[in-house]
């Protein structure tokens, strides 16, 4: 078994910015993933298996609802926080960061920013804890980059709401106690329902054959004509603007988290390159894998920089949706380049598993398509500086 000697690059002296508080948070992640994920991570994405006894420390790393208040069993931390907790988990796999990802911001956050205090009260803390695990409904099998355009539907049957439909490519769905579900009511408004695994009616059959998260467990979710209680349906919000709301805060811990699996790309490659022997002598001494090192930092120091400064506007609600979008793209636009460029500087030893750069390659050609294509993202931009939306 393979020791982690990851070292976290920080070219520009960002630690200096950040409190000691966020820096202990996220030591305390980085030695978990360490001592936790690294191990095991390679066997499991070969095997096609989510690690399931990882939850429980991803809960006490703080993982799980980082930023939902102490009142309801999160750890009270800032967005700063979060994104730290985001960018370790990710240096391990990106399939593990997906699951605290949906966890906190996709179903965590809109029960505490769009459930009534009965709701938050019955699931946030044993959502917190692990005890309870959740999953997000809003693609379906026809809706991906236009969810405004969903079918599943719900009927008011008076005592409660009958529900029809299927969500798809769902992470966490196969073990998730729990869907947050987007539906539209008979007038076509769009609302957050929560549907409990046990309902009659709903299932959630796992997707296999992945290529990529193959450490994630992703599935569907199915509504055969299922009861869900009145009082499940979250009463705050409505409309397509609760669930992207959701997406923001999902995107913003993508943001990080796509620095962490460049990070372990870059680190990886630069120690490798520092002991590979070839015509006498180290390859890192050549200048085209120089080049290619020297462009990794770059592009690490840049994407942190972006990330920083995002995460000071998120703690000031600052942030908006087309500033997320533009780091999303960015981050993971660059962690996959440095990946690939990372799997040539290992040539052949690139592609085993031996290495974690091939993994975190696959992963992220699912991270730079789930939660806003990278193509949606950069029309977000476009629409946000020309005020004229080109995928309408």
């Amino acid at each position: 078994m393979a020791q982690d000697l990851f070292q976290a690059p920080d070219y520009y002296l960002l630690d200096d910015l950040l409190s000691e508080e966020h820096k202990l948070v996220r030591d305390a992640a980085r030695e978990w993933v360490k001592r936790e994920v690294s191990p095991i991570i390679e066997d499991a994405a070969q095997n096609a298996k989510f690690p399931k006894h990882l939850l429980k420390g991803l809960a006490e790393i703080g993982a799980f609802g980082p930023y939902i208040p102490v009142e309801y069993g999160g750890a009270g931390l800032d967005q700063m926080s979060y994104g730290l907790i985001m960018q370790e988990i990710e240096r391990g796999d990106s399939g593990i960061r997906s699951t605290a990802s949906v966890q906190s911001s996709l179903v965590m956050y809109p029960i505490w920013k769009f459930g009534n205090e009965e709701q938050r009260q019955k699931y946030l803390p044993k959502l917190a804890s692990g005890e309870f695990m959740g999953c997000f409904g809003l693609t379906e099998p026809n809706h991906g980059s236009d969810p405004g355009s969903m079918e599943t539907r719900f009927k008011d049957m008076g005592d409660h709401y009958l529900l029809n439909g299927a969500k798809l490519w769902i992470s966490n769905a196969p073990f998730a106690d729990i869907s947050v579900v987007w539906a539209k009511n008979e007038k076509g408004r769009i609302h957050g329902l929560i549907v409990e695994r046990g309902m009659e009616g709903f299932s959630t059959p796992e997707t296999h054959h992945k290529w990529s998260l193959r450490a994630s467990a992703t599935g569907e979710l199915i509504f055969d004509n299922v009861k869900v209680p009145k009082e499940n349906i979250l009463p705050n919000k409505s409309g397509l603007g609760a669930p992207l709301s959701c997406l923001d805060s999902a995107r913003y811990g993508i943001a990080w988290g796509a620095i962490g699996a460049a990070m372990d790309c870059y680190d990886t490659a630069l120690r490798y390159a520092k002991e590979r022997i070839q015509f006498g002598k180290p390859i890192a001494s050549f200048q085209l894998q120089q080049k290619k090192l020297a462009e990794m930092i770059t592009e690490i120091t840049k994407a942190q920089l972006l990330t920083w400064r995002l995460g000071v506007l998120k703690n000031e609600d600052k942030a908006n949706s087309a500033q997320i979008s533009m780091a999303k793209r960015n981050n993971v636009d660059m962690a996959l380049k440095i990946a690939r460029e990372a799997r040539q500087i290992l040539g052949a030893m690139g592609i085993t598993g031996d290495f974690s750069i091939m993994r975190h390659m696959m992963n992220l050609e699912s991270v730079i398509t789930y939660e806003g294509t990278h193509d949606i993202h950069l029309l977000i931009t476009g629409m946000d500086i020309t005020g004229i939306p080109a995928f309408k």
